[in-house]
């Protein structure tokens, strides 16, 4: 009995490290994207910091101690984690949203990991008789019981992290950002007008959206492709002026043979976290490798 005790602790403590070394790979992950850009995101800045803090400090708590409600919290941590990745990607959080990505897909698969060992790790039933031993149940009186209630814990863990699996499989296949604005018109002629936003004047499509353009754009030639134009889906059609609009407006040709709209050599673009017409949540973000700005438009 004390040498299955012994072993038994010594996979208790392989599994706190390695349900330790997954917390700090999610926020590893999370804390790249928050440097590289996601920490100018309005509101999401701040919980992409508060979560890479919350997996540091956890990944702390688990690798020190074997109390079964920290592993029950890091567990926790790691599926809402998920969860609000889910959720930004099918419908947006705090005006932004998600799109599938490399990155989401493999620090969500990290969650879902640590989710399935933290969980069994709070729920597992020690040897009987070991010294110190912490459970959620009476140890010795209710020893059968405790294994009872154990067991189904650990099928809702398991259960749950499937569950968690499939979600992450379905938002990354069937998620994604608008598709390009301006196309599929009756004249396939998209118009800008200028609208007062935030205190001034910027273009916007004709439903209001607010148009941006990229730093990294060269003139009339657009830099935004694959994952950046999901965030930031480009304005398609020769454009036409509406009301208020004064500059020069023109196309450019884009890899797959479309035109963007431009205006005075910038290539427009919307943004997928603007949800509703007079938003415009995209000016100054630092997002998919530069700046993105309104476009401001002199008032006559």
């Amino acid at each position: 009995m004390k040498y299955l005790q012994q072993v038994t602790h010594r996979w208790q403590l392989l599994g706190r490290l390695l349900g330790a070394g997954l917390l700090v790979a999610t926020g590893a992950v999370h804390l790249d994207l928050y440097l590289t850009g996601y920490r100018t995101i309005p509101t999401i800045g701040w919980l992409f910091l508060l979560q890479v803090i919350a997996a540091f400090g956890l990944a702390a708590l688990v690798v020190v101690t074997s109390a079964r409600l920290v592993s029950a919290a890091a567990a926790g941590f790691a599926l809402s984690t998920l969860g609000g990745y889910v959720l930004s990607v099918w419908f947006g959080l705090f005006g932004f949203r998600e799109v599938p990505t490399t990155a989401g897909a493999v620090a969500g698969s990290i969650e879902i990991a640590g989710f399935a060992l933290l969980g069994f790790l709070a729920v597992a039933v020690a040897p009987r008789g070991r010294p110190g031993s912490r459970s959620l149940f009476p140890a010795r009186p209710l020893a059968d019981r405790e294994r009872s209630w154990a067991g189904r814990l650990e099928v809702l863990v398991g259960a749950g992290a499937l569950l968690a699996a499939a979600l992450l499989i379905v938002a990354v296949a069937t998620g994604g950002g608008q598709p390009a604005r301006g196309a599929g018109g009756t004249s396939g002629r998209p118009e800008l007008q200028v609208r007062e936003i935030a205190g001034k004047a910027v273009l916007t499509d004709a439903g209001g959206f607010t148009l941006y353009w990229f730093a990294l754009d060269s003139v009339s030639k657009s830099r935004c492709y694959g994952t950046c134009a999901a965030y930031w889906p480009p304005l398609i059609g020769a454009p036409r002026a509406g009301p208020g609009v004064t500059g020069k407006l023109g196309t450019t040709k884009r890899s797959d043979g479309s035109l963007q709209a431009t205006y005075d050599g910038h290539p427009l673009y919307t943004y997928i976290g603007d949800s509703a017409p007079g938003q415009a949540s995209g000016n100054r973000v630092n997002l998919n490798g530069g700046l993105w700005y309104d476009v401001a438009v002199a008032r006559q």
